[in-house]
């Protein structure tokens, strides 16, 4: 008896995630046995999105947001400062997205030709929130397509949802719909080929995620110095209104980088610390792996002081590598205000050996409160 189609499917996807597990035992990955175990922890999350994007989110005739970069499915150096959510579309058919803004303080809403890790892919329209009128706790409804003033241009596979929030408050985050309006039949059940189809897609999305984010690392950190801001960039058929400043730091024991820039002409700002390899934001809740344009405190110079160490130095703007000797700090700035281009400075300092004097457990009164509420926002906005 000949084996069904659709197991035949399953073991050749099986397989190839398989031969993606044994890719990262190659030199080309980090190498240390803490970096492995957590390529391996990055796989299994891999997995996770692309299953359920590939084969629950397949039909843009009955779209349903699909929320990635969340705390389970990082990839590609996502903000901390949001939460995405996708979708599938179709140009030829008419959209409605709407909700409310609830605790959000903007978004930006982008067409797509596909994910930055594919072979095809680009910004193709993109929307923002404030830019359109739309505010903190507004309900809002757009419609997208033929013939409702915000056509989806040639080639647009997908919307992507950047969701943004500036002060991190535990409320409640925002909620977003999306629905075909040319399409309200049920949809009709997976057939074998289609599944067939969509575990293959699956495959082939882990495979491009692990090895092009691997890859967009080193080549960025060879392209650099360590410890040293590389020039700014903005990525081709990325946002148009982003851009970003890489700094990869190698740090001892005992060391700190210590960087300074003028406050970025633009509405919105930050610094944020990756793993190497994974691309993934270094645990966003549990630490201050990250601050924005409210989070930061700016020196009567109108210039910013961070320091990135390993343990805490009792300054304001301190940012924790949870004891990584390696990593990639990166300062990104959108809706530029001016014509003016950060120049970020970076120098290695050593640290002054803890005072017994300090504070109990090593963690200063303000800092105990300052994760408290990072605590409660992420619990809220990434809630299920």
């Amino acid at each position: 008896m000949d084996e069904p189609g659709e197991l035949t499917a399953w073991r050749d996807l099986c397989r190839r995630l398989e031969a993606v597990g044994a890719s990262l035992l190659g030199d080309e990955y980090p190498t240390a046995p803490e970096d492995r175990a957590e390529g391996f922890a990055h796989l299994a999350e891999q997995v996770v999105c692309w299953l359920a994007w590939n084969v629950g989110h397949a039909d843009p005739r009955h779209p349903v947001f699909h929320r990635q970069n969340d705390l389970v499915t990082q990839w590609g150096g996502p903000n901390n400062d949001n939460a995405y959510r996708h979708a599938r579309v179709d140009p030829s058919l008419r959209y409605r997205v709407h909700g409310r803004m609830h605790g959000c303080d903007d978004f930006i809403l982008a067409v797509r030709a596909g994910f930055m890790h594919e072979p095809k892919w680009g910004t193709l329209l993109e929307l923002t929130a404030s830019d359109l009128g739309i505010r903190r706790g507004d309900e809002f409804d757009l419609l997208l397509g033929p013939g409702t003033g915000i056509e989806l241009p040639e080639g647009a596979v997908m919307v992507t949802v950047r969701e943004y929030y500036f002060d991190w408050r535990a409320e409640e985050p925002a909620l977003f719909v999306i629905e075909c309006l040319d399409d309200d039949t049920p949809a009709p059940p997976v057939t074998a080929p289609e599944l067939a189809t969509r575990f293959a897609a699956t495959a082939t999305s882990v495979e491009h995620s692990m090895s092009y984010w691997n890859e967009y690392m080193r080549a960025a950190r060879a392209e650099g110095t360590d410890n040293e801001f590389a020039s700014s960039q903005r990525v081709s058929k990325g946002l148009a209104l982003a851009r970003y400043a890489f700094c990869f730091w190698q740090l001892g024991p005992d060391e700190a980088l210590v960087v300074e820039v003028d406050v970025p002409p633009a509405r919105y700002w930050g610094l944020h610390l990756y793993t190497l390899g994974w691309f993934e934001p270094i645990d966003p809740g549990g630490r201050v792996t990250s601050r924005n344009h409210l989070q930061t405190t700016v020196g009567p110079d109108g210039r910013v002081r961070a320091v990135v160490a390993h343990r805490d130095p009792g300054e304001p703007n301190w940012l924790d590598t949870g004891g990584r000797p390696e990593g990639l700090l990166t300062l990104r700035w959108f809706w530029p205000t001016g014509e003016g281009t950060p120049s970020p400075t970076a120098e290695v300092i050593t640290l002054p050996a803890p005072s017994d004097e300090g504070p109990p457990g090593g963690v200063f009164p303000a800092r105990a409160a300052e994760l408290e509420a990072r605590r409660r926002h992420i619990a809220w906005r990434f809630r299920t």
